[in-house]
């Protein structure tokens, strides 16, 4: 059992610098502006030989009310509850602010271990700031660089203790067991397991489901709430979200991790260096998913940006389930949803058959279908189809429809098969590939979409050529070989 460190401290002290250096990856956003981090994120870090926990925290300030501080203050208090140690910084080279102050006296009262550190205390400027933290009470503090590097020595000296301590009351809470192994057992181990089948999601290999769309659509109220806790975030206020926020969670059952993304705008909107980091951050949890849920507003869905985010979905080979949120307070249920559908399949014909669940975030209604629509989309995006079936469905295609003949060449389908899933990807051998027009590939498309029961999928159809068997077709006749010059010398 490893525990788990929250680092907590003022806006814009580098706890996020010093989180991206313990687990290894960039994977909070870093800017000189205060107050980038506002949900809480978790990773695994790693110091010297220590393997535990870090959570990346919002920065502490004075605000208790209902505004956007005030929410996440007490979020940064929900971490402090939840976390084994608290690393407290400070700035060395600012010193020490009332806000500090205040914030220790609250530390000491909440956490059982409350570590010190003073950052940014690289060069002779941040001695007196480092001399100052003393007043705090919280022993004596680790002087750090988390930019450079600096002094994460120090802090494997603070944690190694607690580390041990931790390893030594899991050791009396672990039950003693006295297990019989025979050598005779019978029972398939995993290597005897033959997969059948797309692999299903397991604690190891969760099932990766990102949520996207536009500012306020209320992707954190949603994932909130399947989450059943208010981990995320939330308030009416548009892009509230800056980091790509990974979250592990069994939602009915199924082991899942759900990214929780930034709101993505029209590329002429994001102006802001930090919106630009938030949305890069958002594409790259895309691409790093299984699943996207687009999520949509009644209210004005199928907007510009939402039919990009879809297609950037589609184009990067994604199972897509389109959701559309705020259905609590829509009035004309029932025509809405008639023409939503028709707006789906008129505005985007390449996710056609793709999952439409309505939902509300904010009562939960609608989440069992959700759940069920990922899973099928995941199932289909791994659908593999056999070499027999797909050459028999082929023939069938090209006796009803068959391929033109530009410039007067026939164009010959000799053979089809699956090259790859997720998503699904098939190689169709014929002559002249290059010539194949773009709609007769749609209609093989099309039609594998609808006889092999693969809706909504991407579906990737690659045409190529054979090419010739003979390897000296088109090469020029050579002289006599050196053999023969050698043995008509000799004869001579």
């Amino acid at each position: 059992m490893s525990f788990t460190l929250a680092i907590v401290g003022r806006p814009n002290v580098g706890k996020s610098t010093l989180f991206n250096r313990l687990v290894g990856k960039r994977l909070a956003l870093v800017d000189d502006q205060p107050g980038v981090t506002r949900d809480l994120r978790e990773g695994a870090a790693r110091l010297g030989d220590l393997r535990f926990t870090v959570i990346d925290t919002a920065g502490l300030e004075d605000a208790t009310d209902d505004s956007l501080q005030g929410r996440m203050r007490r979020l940064t208090e929900r971490a402090v509850d939840m976390a084994d140690v608290c690393l407290f910084m400070i700035d060395a080279r600012t010193g020490i602010t009332p806000t500090d102050e205040m914030f220790a006296e609250i530390l000491r009262k909440r956490s059982a271990h409350v570590i010190l550190a003073a950052n940014k205390a690289e060069g002779a400027a941040a001695d007196a700031g480092v001399i100052e933290a003393y007043s705090l009470g919280l022993g004596e503090p680790v002087r750090l660089s988390a930019e450079h590097g600096e002094g994460l020595n120090d802090l494997y000296s603070q944690l190694m203790p607690i580390a041990d301590a931790f390893e030594e009351q899991t050791a009396q809470d672990m039950p003693e067991t006295d297990v019989a192994v025979s050598d005779d057992d019978d029972t398939p181990g995993a290597d005897d397991e033959i997969a059948q089948g797309p692999v299903l999601p397991t604690a190891d290999k969760p099932l990766q489901v990102a949520v996207v769309g536009r500012p306020n659509a209320g992707k954190s109220t949603l994932i909130n709430k399947i989450l059943g806790e208010d981990r995320l975030l939330t308030g009416p206020e548009a892009g509230i979200t800056r980091d790509a926020i990974s979250l592990r969670m069994d939602w009915n059952g199924t082991p899942m991790r759900i990214f929780d993304t930034a709101g993505m705008r029209k590329k002429a909107k994001v102006q802001e260096k930090l919106e630009k980091l938030s949305v890069s951050d958002g594409l790259r949890a895309v691409k790093f998913a299984e699943v996207v849920v687009v999520l949509l507003d009644a209210a004005i869905p199928f907007e510009q940006q939402d039919l990009r985010i879809a297609d950037l979905a589609e184009r990067e080979g994604r199972a897509v389930v389109v959701a559309v949120n705020k259905w609590d307070v829509e009035e004309h249920k029932q025509e809405k949803l008639r023409d939503l559908k028709e707006a789906f399949d008129r505005l985007l014909p390449q996710l056609r058959g793709a999952p439409l669940i309505t939902v509300s975030a904010k009562t939960g209604r609608g989440l069992d279908r959700l759940h069920e629509a990922v899973l099928r989309a995941y199932d289909v995006w791994n659908r593999r189809v056999t070499t027999a079936q797909l050459n028999r469905w082929l023939t069938g295609m090209l006796e009803q429809h068959p391929p033109p003949a530009p410039q007067g060449k026939r164009i010959k389908l000799r053979y089809m098969t699956q090259a790859k899933t997720r998503p699904p990807g098939f190689v169709v051998m014929c002559s002249h590939p290059d010539k194949m027009p773009a709609s007769y590939t749609r209609y093989l498309v099309n039609g594998l979409r609808n006889d092999f029961d693969m809706p909504g999928t991407p579906i990737r159809l690659t045409m190529r050529g054979q090419g010739d068997k003979n390897p000296y077709k088109g090469k020029k006749k050579s002289g006599p070989s050196k053999l023969r010059k050698h043995i008509e010398g000799r004869r001579d």
